[in-house]
Parts: C-alpha cells; structure tokens; sequence
C-alpha cells in the first residue's frame, strides 16, 4: 500500500543530448518569424501567416486550402452564410467571390439576403451610437443589429420592389426560394445596373441561392403579404415548395466528381448543405435507386463558435466524417477551419486568393 508522500515513478529521457531530436529528424516544418519588411501584398501576409502558429496559422492554412478549392477545374464549390454579414458591410466580399467564380452555388439565411437586397437597392445602414435607447429606436423605426442601424423604411421600400417581382409570377405558381432568388437577382441587374449586389452577381454568374430557412426572414414575409393580397383579390396565392430546392441542390451536387464547402456561421445553411451526402446515402438504402455516394473533399470554415457547446455552428469538420458528410484527411480531405470573427478575417482571406488567382493568370 503506498504511502502519502510516495509519488509514482516517472520515465527519463535516456538519449543522449546529441541523439535528442531537433524537429528535422522527424520531418517536422518550422515556424517561422512574421517579417513585415517582406510584406507587399495580402498574399504575401497569408503565406507568412501559415508559417507562423495560432489564429495566424489557421488563416494562413485556410488560405491554401480555399485556392486548391477553387482552383479544382472538377470541384464544385458551395458557400453558405450566416449571422447579419450584409448589416455588416461584407456584402461585397460575397460578391467578389461570385464574380470571381469561387462559388457555384449559395446557401444562406433569409434575412442575409435580404439585407444584401436592400442594399442592392441603392439603400443604407448606419452606425449605432452608445447610449441609444432601443425602445426610442422602434419608435422612430430603427432596428438593430448589435453596432448598426437598419432603418424599417429600408424594409418598406425593399417590399414594395419585391412585390412588383412578384406580380411578374402567375397566381398559383409553384416556387422555391431559388427561384425567388434568382428573379430578384434578375430585377435587380435590370433596374439598378449601377449596384452590387449578392442576388445580383448570383444571377448573373447562374449561381443558384437557397434559402432553407425562407419563411424566416422579411422576404419570406414579403411573400405571405403577397399570398394575402392575392387571396383578397380572388387569386390563389403562389404555393411554396421548399423540396424544389433540396432537390435541385441535390441532383447539382450529385453531378459533380468533386464538392467542396465555405462557411461563414453555421446554423441552418450550414447544415442543409452538408446534409446532402447522407441524404444521397438514404436513397440508396431507403428508396433503392436515385442515390448515390457523396463526401466533401474541401472544406474552409470561419465561426468563432466553439465545439464545447455541442451546436452544429462550432462542430469540426472531423465530426461531419462520422455523419457520413466528410471525406477522412487520410482519404484526401483538406480542410482549414478559423475560429474567428468572420468580419476581420474573411476580407483577408479573399483578398489574399484574389491575389493569387490573378497571379496564375498571367
């Protein structure tokens, strides 16, 4: 029996000082000093950055694997996106990864995009001031967003453009939200040729929008309004039908010899388009035919949640491979994940790829 003060036996080193390893001898990559004097250019930083340790490296790495993404002639990227990005200003960073043909199809939430529309339509937010009372803030017709301002008559007027969209659909239409989305878009490009706009670059590329989550945002309520003006007219209302988009999400992945994933958030986008492989699973096993084996081979995350409180927003890509959703890094999976604010590190992150899809070109 051992005695209080007894303490268990502890291995020594038994090498000698010149046989110990020194990082090289097992392969090892050094880390290596930030010199901003060697610094010129975004990309330049990122490629500094994964040589370096921490949030840096994990940029840094992201980087790499969000290139070796888009730059997969056989991969078919899908980007979806969370949180108020577009009250917050990165609505155009979204943009320039359309316009640049990083993204081949799009899965957000409802109020991102419409955010995005409105400011698509010429229209602003602004910043909130401390101290601002938030119940003076309704009374004068501001909501907010955490440190920014969207003015209710922002809304009305995005409304009033969406219903005219709208009108164009004949009465008892089947729809989805891509097909909103894509009508939007192509409004948007026709009338307000002089803005950027996600639904916009989205339409003209032929980047299809899904919106799982569509009655829960303001354009999902902008069209139960035009479902009721129509029902008081006499018109049967257009009829929604969310399996349009799971299907045609489906069957473009399916068509793909390679996916991969970005992500902003997580929440609802996140999942809807992850869910596609075991759905695919379930075909098979289920339906018998119609199926088929789908696992990403890319992923690039950027969420500051962490995976300790077991939401889907903060889980690893590494507990998507048990869902059957990820293909294992043994088997050729190459995925970076960011634990960061999206706002301070995604514009860095495209710029920098930016910078070195231009390079490739010349």
């Amino acid at each position: 029996m051992k005695g209080a003060h007894d303490h268990p036996q502890h291995s020594k080193r038994s090498l000698k000082a010149e046989e110990l390893a020194n990082g090289y001898s097992d392969g090892l990559e050094p880390v290596v000093p930030l010199d901003l004097s060697r610094i010129d250019s975004f990309s330049d930083l990122l490629h500094a950055y994964a040589r370096t340790s921490f949030g840096a490296r994990q940029l840094g790495e992201a980087a790499d694997v969000l290139l070796e993404m888009v730059q997969d002639p056989d991969c078919l990227v899908v980007g979806t996106f969370s949180g108020a990005m577009t009250v917050a200003k990165m609505g155009l960073v979204l943009c320039d990864m359309i316009d640049h043909g990083m993204l081949d199809a799009i899965v957000s939430t409802g109020a991102l995009m419409c955010h995005g529309f409105v400011e698509a339509a010429g229209l602003e937010h602004f910043k909130w001031r401390e101290g601002m009372d938030d119940t003076e803030l309704y009374e004068k017709g501001y909501n907010r967003v955490y440190d920014t301002l969207e003015p209710e008559l922002n809304l009305d007027k995005a409304e009033v453009i969406i219903a005219e969209v709208l009108k164009a659909i004949p009465p008892g239409t089947t729809t989805c939200s891509s097909d909103i989305n894509r009508r939007l878009g192509e409004h948007l490009a026709a009338k307000f040729p002089g803005q950027r706009g996600i639904l916009k670059s989205a339409f003209e590329r032929g980047v299809p929008v899904y919106v799982p989550a569509f009655t829960d945002s303001e354009l999902g309520l902008d069209v139960a309004l035009h479902n009721r003006r129509l029902k008081l007219a006499g018109q049967p209302p257009l009829r929604y039908d969310p399996y349009e988009d799971l299907e045609a999400y489906t069957a473009k992945m399916k068509a793909a010899k390679r996916v991969g994933i970005f992500t902003i958030g997580g929440g609802v986008p996140r999942n809807w388009a992850q869910q596609v492989g075991p759905y695919l699973d379930l075909i098979d096993k289920r339906v018998g035919t119609g199926g088929g084996f789908l696992r990403f081979q890319y992923g690039v995350r950027i969420c500051p949640e962490p995976a300790h409180w077991g939401g889907l927003s903060g889980c690893p890509y590494s507990e998507g491979v048990s869902w059957g959703k990820f293909a294992p890094r043994e088997e050729g999976g190459r995925y970076a994940e960011v634990p960061s604010d999206a706002t301070l590190v995604w514009p860095l992150l495209v710029k920098a790829v930016l910078e070195r899809l231009a390079q490739a070109k010349k």
